[in-house]
């Protein structure tokens, strides 16, 4: 493959990026004791810039939303499979988020442009809007209700079940991912748009999100004992660049996804882990190591995995 080719366009600055970091790090530039104010720069800053900016335009009544409530159904019954298999506890919510959790936007919008176009990319657009509402939200939901559940069997609370539950939903909604998804999605039904005093600075804090994010994960990388976490980032990384795209081809060929519609969303599950679920995994300070190899693992597999689904799709009947 060349390097205008679209995948290795689009992979190998993330790769780069993520390179950065790490040897950033490596060097003493960024101290280990910084990786949590960085973290909370990131999460609590720039996400929220992105992720209140990317809702305020959304118009619900205008989405193709078919076949990407369809991609939501399967990640959503990955996740519950691969929450089964990591043991049901708040750690477990972490790891399985890694499994169907995709770089839609850094990785996802450059790729899926050149891949398919315009047309493509309207589709990718509808998926990005919803992808960190509906994933992010269903991990913290089911994370906090873990959370909730062990620490009332730790201290021995006997509370009734619909306390733990109040509580965990409150944790859920009161938090930095749901509100400015909410809160974005709330102002874009008003019709006023955003001012350029504020989408500027908006559009540059979230534009600054993906870059900064990788870089951090760069730092961690050289900071965490990834080593002895191979294994698990080996099993994290191929079911989101293998087994999820198989499940994804196969169940959405089954509903009936055809043409445009299904190679957007195969390839969309094929990406590697977005940088989110890192900052998630940082802010819950569950699996970080883990997570954080798996990130890099994933971006390194992608190249092949991705450029495989993209020659296979063409392969499938009409």
């Amino acid at each position: 493959m060349h390097l205008d080719h679209p995948v290795i366009s689009s992979m190998l600055p993330v790769i780069f990026l993520i390179l950065t970091g790490f040897v950033a790090g490596r060097a003493g530039l960024v101290r280990g004791e910084s990786v949590r104010d960085l973290t909370n720069l990131v999460f609590l800053v720039l996400s929220q810039a992105l992720l209140f900016r990317t809702m305020s335009n959304v118009h619900l009544e205008k989405l193709a939303l078919q076949p990407i409530l369809e991609y939501f159904a399967i990640a959503a019954g990955l996740f519950v499979v691969m929450l089964a298999m990591y043991g049901r506890d708040s750690r477990a919510s972490v790891l399985a988020l890694a499994s169907i959790f995709s770089n839609t936007l850094m990785i996802g919008v450059p790729l899926v442009g050149l891949a398919f176009g315009e047309a493509g990319q309207v589709l990718l657009f509808t998926l990005i809007s919803l992808h960190s509402l509906i994933l992010l939200t269903l991990a913290t939901i089911v994370l906090e209700l873990q959370m909730a559940h062990e620490q009332a069997e730790s201290a021995g609370d006997a509370r009734h079940m619909l306390v733990t539950v109040g509580l965990a939903m409150r944790n859920a909604v009161l938090h930095p991912v749901p509100m400015p998804i909410l809160a974005g999605l709330l102002y874009a039904q008003t019709g006023w748009g955003l001012h350029p005093v504020i989408d500027k600075p908006l559009m540059l804090m979230g534009t600054a999100f993906g870059p900064v994010a990788l870089v951090l994960v760069g730092i961690t990388l050289a900071h965490a004992q990834v080593g002895q976490q191979w294994a698990a980032a080996l099993k994290i990384s191929l079911v989101k660049t293998v087994v999820h795209p198989l499940i994804m081809v196969t169940v959405g060929w089954w509903l009936g996804m055809r043409g445009l519609h299904l190679s957007v969303m195969v390839v969309a599950a094929a990406l590697p882990v977005g940088a989110n679920v890192f900052l998630f995994s940082q802010r819950y300070q569950k699996e970080e190591d883990v997570v954080t190899a798996s990130v890099a693992m994933s971006s390194a597999m992608a190249l092949v995995s991705v450029s495989v689904v993209m020659a296979l799709l063409p392969l499938l009947p009409s």
